[in-house]
């Protein structure tokens, strides 16, 4: 019988993801501490609910490079990087549908 290692990422009593490795479990558990940061920061504005606010957090979170390199006025230069790597910039067939986080950033951007 073969051991299996798994690192699971645990918030408020609830198991959130299992991974093989302790590097990627940490660096998921990081971004959700991101996300948590933003989502405080967030719902402090009261221009988003609940789940508008988590959803938004969870993206800006999951997408920090992108985010930093927009508020130093260097959003273009980190899309053509990306686009230079042979990175997806526009989702695939396979790929589930975002349009919650779509929703939430025009409802966002609306609010502004």
């Amino acid at each position: 019988m073969p051991v299996i290692i798994q690192y699971v990422v645990e918030r408020d009593g609830e198991a959130k993801m299992t991974f093989a490795s302790k590097q990627q479990a940490d660096a998921y558990d990081k971004m959700l501490d991101l996300a948590e940061l933003m989502g405080d920061l967030l719902g402090r504005s009261q221009m988003l609910n609940d789940n508008q606010t988590e959803l938004l957090s969870l993206y800006l979170a999951q997408n920090k490079d992108e985010l930093l390199a927009a508020l130093q006025g260097k959003a273009k230069a980190v899309k053509k990087q990306k686009d230079e790597e042979g990175v997806l910039t526009e989702p695939s067939p396979s790929e589930p549908d975002d349009s919650a986080v779509d929703t939430v950033v025009t409802a966002f951007a609306s609010a502004a």
